[in-house]
């Protein structure tokens, strides 16, 4: 049995920020080989989510505080669609599945991110595709200018 109580997320949220990448999860799977992923995931507002895709499998995510963007691309890496998502309290999108490989990301509005994200297992490494046209996250200059550059597409498609 798992039991997490606002205190954990609290933590977690106080973690997140301590970490280089300002992120961190609790995983609820045993293993990376279960059948089921389940993780309570915290980003703070300037995470960098690489733009990826998963190869076989499904995602979805449900917010549980905060606010952010979901950025759905095409093979070019020009943005296709944004999703504004928040909590069920917000009135945006709370929940958002993604039944095909397609390259995604997000942009975070609130100052962190805490949603739970599930998918099918087993976890492989290889089967994440990071899109060729992003920048590497160890590459801290180029992830700056391409975050400035997603968000002013964001920005003027809203």
């Amino acid at each position: 049995m798992t039991i997490l109580r606002r205190e954990d997320i609290v933590t977690l949220k106080k973690r997140a920020l301590q970490t280089r990448r300002k992120r961190i999860r609790i995983c609820v799977h045993r293993s990376d080989e279960e059948i089921v992923q389940e993780m309570f995931i915290v980003h703070a507002k300037n995470t960098y989510v690489r733009p990826h895709k998963h190869l076989f499998k499904k995602e979805s995510l449900h917010i549980m505080e905060g606010r952010a963007d979901i950025l759905l691309f095409n093979k070019k890496g020009n943005v296709q669609k944004v999703i504004p998502m928040g909590d069920l309290r917000s009135g945006l999108t709370f929940y958002l599945k993604l039944e095909n490989p397609t390259y995604h990301s997000m942009i975070i509005s609130s100052e962190t991110l805490v949603f739970m994200e599930i998918t099918n297992g087993p976890f492989r490494k290889n089967e994440t595709a990071f899109a060729p046209w992003s920048p590497d996250e160890s590459d801290y200059d180029a992830v700056r200018v391409y975050r400035e550059n997603l968000m002013n597409d964001v920005n003027s498609m809203k």
